[in-house]
Order: C-alpha cells, then sequence, then structure tokens
C-alpha cells in the first residue's frame, strides 16, 4: 500500500498552496536569506574588530610613548579610534590654556566619539534580525491560519473529512508555521550574540581609550 504522505515534498507542498500562502513562504524565504547574509557578514567584521581590538589593547599597554601608539594607526575600527586620539592630540591649543587632565579628557572625548561612530557601524541592519525574530513566526502564523481556512473550505466542497482530503491541505498550511520559525530561530540567536560581542567589543575599546589617552596627552600641541 503506498503512503499518502510520501509524496508531500516541500516542492509539491509549495506548488500546491493557496497564492496568499506561497507569497507567505516567498516573503519568509527572502527573509531569511536576507538575514543569513545579514548574521555571516556582522559576525565576520565583529570577529576581525574584536580581533583587532585585542591586539590594539595589548600595544597600548606595552607602550611607552606616543609614537608607539603612532604606528597602531589602521582602518579597522579599533586603528581608527587611535587615528582620531592621535589627531585631536596634534590639533592646535585652544586659546585659553588647558591643564593636562582637560587635555587629555579632550583627546579622550575624540576617541570616543569615533567609537561609537564605528559602533554605529557595527550595529547597522541589526534592528532587521531582531525585527525578524518576533514577526516572523506571526507572518507563518498567518500563512497557516490562511491555509487552514482554506482547506476547510476544500474539505466542505468535498463532503468528507477523510484524512486523504484533510491531510494535504493542513500540511500545507502548517509548513506556513515551520518556515516562520526556520526563520525566526536563527534571527534571534544571532541578534542576542551579536548584542553581546558587541557589548564586549566596546568595553574592551573603553579600556583602550583610557590606556591610549595618557600617552596621546604627552603629545605636544601643534605637533
Amino acid at each position: 500500500m503506498n503512503d499518502p504522505t510520501a509524496t508531500l515534498s516541500i516542492v509539491k507542498l509549495f506548488n500546491n498552496a493557496d497564492p496568499v500562502v506561497k507569497g507567505v513562504l516567498l516573503l519568509l524565504l527572502a527573509a531569511s536569506v536576507w538575514s543569513w547574509a545579514v548574521i555571516i557578514d556582522k559576525l565576520w567584521r565583529l570577529a576581525a574588530a574584536s580581533r583587532s581590538a585585542r591586539e590594539h589593547e595589548a600595544r597600548a599597554a606595552a607602550a611607552r610613548s606616543p609614537q608607539e601608539l603612532s604606528a597602531a594607526q589602521g582602518r579597522d575600527p579599533a586603528g581608527l579610534v587611535i587615528s582620531a586620539g592621535l589627531a585631536e592630540s596634534a590639533a592646535e591649543p585652544r586659546p585659553q590654556p588647558e591643564t593636562a587632565g582637560e587635555r587629555r579628557e579632550r583627546i579622550e572625548r575624540a576617541m570616543r566619539l569615533a567609537l561609537n561612530a564605528e559602533l554605529r557601524r557595527l550595529e547597522l541592519r541589526l534592528p532587521f534580525l531582531a525585527t525578524l525574530g518576533s514577526a516572523a513566526p506571526f507572518i507563518g502564523l498567518f500563512g497557516t491560519v490562511w491555509g487552514i481556512m482554506r482547506s476547510f473550505e476544500g474539505i466542505a466542497a468535498a463532503n468528507s473529512t477523510s484524512l486523504a482530503v484533510v491531510a494535504p491541505g493542513i500540511a500545507e498550511a502548517l509548513f506556513a508555521t515551520a518556515m516562520g520559525l526556520a526563520a525566526a530561530i536563527p534571527a534571534v540567536v544571532a541578534y542576542n550574540k551579536i548584542t553581546v560581542d558587541l557589548g564586549r567589543f566596546a568595553g574592551r575599546m573603553q579600556g583602550l581609550i583610557g590606556r591610549s589617552g595618557g600617552l596621546l596627552a604627552r603629545i605636544p600641541a601643534g605637533v
């Protein structure tokens, strides 16, 4: 005897689905593909930024002169923060004299502004993951409810409640819920991990700013 469920492949479920359910499935598929692109991009960039921050932090801890930090400039987030501090330390002095503490605070403020800009760049598109994680299950549920409603119409038209009549329509409807969960779960997990990693990166960079600010404040203004 042939098993009726053996013919229910993913492709057949999609082909037999209602146009509205198909639209929901295509939307979830596109959102899932885009979310994975965002996840991979963010994890790669954050890993590179964290690795660079560790290297700069070690260099700053071992540095004994501002010149040793000058070689730490680069296009990575930590290097750009160091570059901002160097640029501020070389700026012309203000008309009124400033204490060593005020000079250091000015340099560290410039570095914190550069850090905030880098954090905003690293956080770009993260809200999409949060939105997808919360909305995708409900989008899938909408497709399921719509599909079940259409299945009930088919049951009424066939005047039969046998499993052979009910199962295909219910399977097609539940497939939308499965797609919603498949899109939401990776997005939620990745969003939480990236958020935690960003917090650690920001904390490490604050330590780097504190270590570097004192050294950069020694550079004479205008040099």
